[in-house]
């Protein structure tokens, strides 16, 4: 795409960023737009709006490295055996090295270990070993409660400490907590490999790597910590949901989830005009939501109990929108909260905070009853 171009795609959507949210709105009951509540909530859609197009539309022109006729082979590859199959048991986590870092008033821990997560043949080249990392925030002396913070998309640095309100949760509540770094995200920005992008295949193979990723951390805590609750936002609510059907926690979390990774970056692809209408259309098509299928958060139960088990979702979500949480609701049971306005509006919502609090003292409370 010529530079022209891309500025006129730019300025287009961004020119549509508040028709589109006022439409959103329009058709809620009650919504008035001039109240002081219908103008938060416009504010908040808006919010989802600008940021989901700055994302969409910074990041490469829509493009497919793998092989489209070879989506069919690889999915039925990837589904013969079932879901847990195609996830074998992570190697133990070994240290290779330990950074300590400020973020404010936090000295926290910068861990890296490289792992392998053994992908099924059919997702290479995209497996192999790679330099992994997660940040940790742990009080000195015995075993802690552990919080498991997975990130969302275009996260996994220092805005994290703010986003999971860690000094909150760790001298407020007494948790230690660890934030896994996903692939493509913080300190590995510049590292191989990228994800997410808008190859079905690379984005599949990706999220599989951070769920291998994620155990391996658990499995490193267990032995230090009296129990452990484990969260994922928006982009890390998947991996969440399907680490926690792996491996024994004490509760689980997820916040503005999402289903179907490929499907939900091709509902945001129109911003890019007709450039993305082929990529846009495969990441669609039935032959990429099989392949998709192996990274569904529907997959698994969770091995927490329902009473551990949270959905934070957001009613007017512009980026996940609200179909995922009402679905996991569904599957999981357990307890769902609505945050009355968007995406990325939530993060900052008192009552968010406080049914988060909650739900860390219960899971706590609970494992040491």
């Amino acid at each position: 795409m010529r530079p022209q171009e891309r500025v006129r795609t730019v300025a287009r959507a961004l020119g549509g960023v508040l028709p589109r949210s006022a439409d959103a709105l329009s058709g809620t009951e009650g919504w008035t737009p001039w109240s002081p509540r219908g103008l938060r909530q416009l504010g908040e859609v808006a919010l989802d709006e600008l940021v989901v197009t700055g994302m969409t539309l910074t990041a490469p022109p829509p493009s497919l490295r793998s092989e489209v006729s070879g989506y069919g082979r690889v999915a039925e590859a990837l589904t013969a055996a079932g879901v847990p199959a195609a996830y074998p048991d992570p190697d133990p986590l070994r240290v290779s090295s330990v950074r300590r870092r400020l973020a404010g008033r936090f000295t926290f821990e910068e861990l890296t270990y490289t792992h392998d997560p053994r992908l099924p043949d059919c997702l290479q080249p995209n497996g192999g070993p790679a330099t992994a990392a997660c940040h940790i925030v742990r009080h000195r002396g015995g075993p802690r409660p552990w919080l498991v913070w997975v990130h969302g998309a275009g996260q996994g640095g220092l805005t994290d400490f703010a986003v999971a309100r860690i000094g909150r949760l760790h001298y407020g509540l007494g948790y230690n907590v660890a934030m896994p770094i996903q692939p493509g995200h913080g300190v590995r920005r510049r590292r191989w490999p990228t994800y997410p992008d808008t190859d079905p295949v690379a984005n599949v193979a990706g999220m599989m790597r951070t769920v291998s990723e994620v155990r391996a951390v658990i499995r490193w805590l267990h032995p230090q910590a009296s129990s452990i609750a484990l969260a994922g936002l928006s982009l890390g609510s998947g991996v969440a949901a399907l680490v926690a059907g792996f491996e024994e926690v004490d509760g689980v979390a997820l916040y503005t989830p999402i289903l179907g990774l490929n499907a939900m970056i091709a509902n945001h692809l129109h911003r890019w005009g007709g450039a993305a209408d082929e990529v846009g259309a495969v990441l669609g098509s039935p032959e990429v939501a099989a392949l998709t299928s192996v990274i569904d958060p529907l997959a698994l139960e969770p091995t927490a109990p329902r009473q551990r088990r949270l959905i934070v979702g957001a009613w007017h979500d512009q980026m996940a929108m609200r179909a995922p949480a009402l679905a996991l609701h569904e599957r999981w049971g357990g307890e769902i909260y609505w945050h009355q306005g968007g995406h990325v509006g939530h993060l900052f919502a008192g009552g968010v905070q406080r049914k988060t609090e909650r739900f860390l003292r219960s899971v706590e409370r609970e494992r040491r009853a």
